[in-house]
């Protein structure tokens, strides 16, 4: 069997990335913060694909939560490693910087920042040894070309797709690969509060993503085909922007 870890894996982009995974014959770990029954929802989905997996409780942000959540896993199955990391746990706190509140800031670069650092660092262990691996970060439009309002939050996913390109060089020698899915507007309930009649006139596609659009290329970097493809930034977004 072999075994994935999603974190932010209970709805939307993540929920998709989860059955994919399941999909290609992953065991599924799907991490979430508070909703257990949007991630029992998804860990149902991965048992309809034939696959299985369970659910894993702990915030990214709080160092103390991953390391005694990934590592009582990790004691408890001393014969088995996780070879794809899915960094796709993330939140928006949106505001005008000169009104933005330390909170809004922290908070933000916490979890889409910290998280990333947090996860990755006790993963990425067992990859070494294996010398197999698949890093796969969810990042943002906003990471690559900045959106006002998003200060915090472009700052966070530009961080990750920093950390993307260095990691890579670190670890490709040892047969992992570490690439950025960076999707633009994507249907999900972190784009509820957006008007998408005002935003796809922006959009050579004309229409907001689908999760399960960013899941296939997800997908394709988690997948052996991908081997030769590393420290890069894959965009999804209908062609807003590259």
């Amino acid at each position: 069997m072999k075994y994935a870890l999603v974190t932010g894996g209970s709805r939307g982009i993540g929920r998709a990335i989860c059955v994919k995974l399941a999909e290609m014959g992953y065991y599924v770990i799907i991490n979430y913060t508070s909703k257990k029954e949007e991630a029992e929802n998804t860990l149902a989905s991965v048992r309809e694909k034939g696959s299985d997996g369970e659910v894993m409780k702990f915030n990214v942000a709080d160092q103390a939560e991953v390391e005694a959540s990934i590592g009582v896993w990790l004691d408890k199955n001393p014969d088995k490693y996780i070879e794809v990391l899915v960094n796709n746990a993330g939140i928006r706190k949106d505001q005008l910087l000169m009104w933005m509140s330390n909170d809004e800031w922290n908070s933000v670069l916490g979890v889409n920042l910290g998280g990333f650092f947090n996860v990755t660092r006790l993963i990425i262990k067992g990859m070494l040894v294996k010398k197999y691996g698949r890093v796969v970060n969810v990042v943002s439009l906003s990471g690559l070309k900045g959106l006002p309002g998003q200060t915090n939050y472009s700052a966070s996913k530009a961080g990750v797709i920093g950390a993307t390109k260095a990691l890579s060089q670190e670890v490709g020698r040892r047969g992992i690969t570490v690439n950025a899915v960076a999707p633009g507007f994507i249907k999900t309930e972190m784009t509820e509060d957006f008007n998408e009649k005002d935003f796809k006139q922006l959009i050579p596609m004309a229409r907001f993503g689908t999760s399960e659009e960013v899941a296939e290329v997800v997908g394709f970097l988690a997948s052996e085909k991908s081997s030769y493809v590393t420290g890069q930034v894959i965009s999804v977004n209908g062609g807003l922007y590259s």
